[in-house]
């Protein structure tokens, strides 16, 4: 990043003459890496996170398939799933990169940025990831439009380990009524031991049905309509 080598000492003039010598490879506007350098989408990350200290993680289905909980592989490319608070923007040099997958970048008031995200190690630096309490949240908003509520369902069931506290201290947050009612509809099919240690009188799950899925199935404890795919499962 032009920002931060200048901060090391760096000066564009310097940078410039770097570029003309072949030391730096131009990727976008005030975007560099070494000659060579293959760099990944979480290299991206680490850049927007560490040098302009952009509030954007990776969330989602992204951050659940990192640690190993997606259901499965989708046979078409999968994509990158950002999540950042509104009003923030992804830099161009980002968003224009060809980084080997699609980026797919969320800018929601959801939840708050400083709850429920983890370190994920890669071989020389780390990048800041939703835990799988926040990422299945992210699903929620993004379902059904763009993630298929069966596989969140199936996703849900391998959740066995999730932290009550923290799913607790989520869900309080949450500012999406149907993502909190669809993550405690999923959370009691499932049967999962921590979803008894909920106090669910501590969340905003709002007055009256939703309908998540026209001409679904109406689950009335949760006064959800949702697919009959789901609701049969």
């Amino acid at each position: 990043m032009a920002s931060w080598l200048e901060r090391q000492g760096i000066s564009r003039d310097l940078q410039a003459y770097y570029r003309r010598s072949g030391w730096l490879v131009s990727i976008g506007a005030g975007a560099f890496v070494k000659p060579d350098d293959n760099v990944s989408w979480s290299g991206g990350l680490y850049a927007l996170q560490h040098h302009l200290k952009a509030p954007i993680h990776a969330g989602a289905m992204t951050a659940l398939s990192l640690k190993g909980l997606a259901h499965y592989v989708r046979l078409r490319s999968e994509k990158i799933q950002l999540f950042s608070p509104t009003k923030t923007k992804l830099p161009a040099w980002f968003r224009n990169h060809d980084w080997g997958s699609a980026i797919e970048y969320i800018s929601t008031g959801l939840l708050p940025i400083d709850i429920g995200l983890i370190d994920y190690e890669e071989k020389t630096y780390s990048v800041r990831i939703s835990s799988p309490e926040r990422a299945f949240l992210e699903c929620l908003y993004l379902a059904p439009e763009k993630l298929d509520l069966v596989e969140s369902y199936h996703v849900m069931e391998g959740l066995i380990t999730l932290r009550p506290k923290l799913v607790q201290s989520l869900l309080e947050q949450c500012s999406s009524i149907k993502v909190t009612r669809l993550f405690l509809y999923m959370a009691a099919k499932a049967g999962h031991a921590w979803y008894a240690r909920l106090d669910q009188s501590k969340f905003d799950t709002g007055n009256g049905s939703r309908t998540i899925t026209p001409g679904g199935v109406y689950v009335a404890e949760f006064e959800l309509v949702v697919s009959k795919e789901l609701a049969k499962l």
